[in-house]
């Protein structure tokens, strides 16, 4: 473990009010339970259950995570593969309840988590743009009005009635982020999802998500890339195995996250 950890960091700006937050996680922990042997079907696991013959291995994949994220704010989050940060992204996007702890949200959250999240590869671009629509809680009279605007920001006329497995992962992140942005979010949540775009779209992206801090918006970014969180974050978190690690001025917790990373 790095010799910077949290309570190091905690004098890096003064405590938020509660006008000022967020995003606020107190002691929050996750367990997964995943079978101890591999298990063909659901009937086949129905029938374990209930005759008590399923044992799990249990992890935890978040333990007692404090965090504090202000309104207007770029918050970086970072640590290696399987470190939580995915698992505490979700707890924050409400896709995931925390099995102790609380977890206290201010407006609404547009999450961008995984590529793919909430499209079916049958369906066509249009088609997913409703869908995914109708998951972050719009109207399709509201998805109507907003459907050009997010085909030309991602830029998929060309493609936007071919079906979904068609589209590279790069046309699927484009999309994604324009219906998630079409409309200012008070959180958005980034997990990575930009990083194969071409360069022409990151910084379209980055210009939006920008604008989006200028006008209050809170945005939650995990990235692998230290010089991107140094320059766009005002502050940063390091996970590792589940637990923060280190959290403050992002340039000390990447220095942190490198110092810790094994010889």
């Amino acid at each position: 473990m790095s010799s910077l950890t949290v309570s190091d960091l905690a004098t890096v700006a003064a405590p938020a009010t509660d006008g000022d937050v967020a995003v606020r996680l107190e002691n929050v922990s996750v367990r997964y339970r995943v079978p101890h042997e591999r298990i063909g079907t659901l009937k086949e696991y129905a029938i374990r259950a209930l005759q008590r013959r399923v044992k799990n291995n249990e992890f935890w994949a978040l333990r007692d995570i404090n965090l504090e994220v202000r309104r207007g704010e770029v918050f970086g989050i970072i640590g290696r593969n399987g470190a939580g940060k995915s698992t505490l992204l979700k707890v924050v996007a409400r896709v995931l309840r925390p099995t102790t702890g609380r977890v206290w949200i201010r407006g609404r959250v547009a999450p961008l988590l995984e590529f793919g999240a909430g499209f079916h590869p049958e369906l066509t671009g249009r088609e997913n743009i409703f869908l995914n629509g109708t998951l972050l809680g719009f109207s399709r009279r509201e998805m109507e009005n907003k459907f050009e605007r997010i085909v030309d920001f991602a830029e998929l006329w060309d493609f936007i009635d071919a079906p979904l497995r068609t589209y590279s992962s790069g046309m699927i992140a484009r999309l994604g982020f324009a219906i998630a942005t079409d409309v200012t979010p008070d959180v958005l949540i980034v997990d990575e999802v930009l990083s194969v775009g071409d360069e022409a779209f990151q910084r379209k992206a980055a210009a939006r998500m920008n604008a989006f801090r200028q006008s209050g918006a809170t945005i939650l970014l995990v990235t692998h890339n230290m010089s991107t969180m140094v320059a766009a974050c005002q502050r940063a978190l390091w996970i590792e195995q589940g637990e923060a690690k280190a959290s403050g001025r992002p340039e000390e917790v990447a220095q942190a996250y490198l110092r810790g990373w094994p010889a």
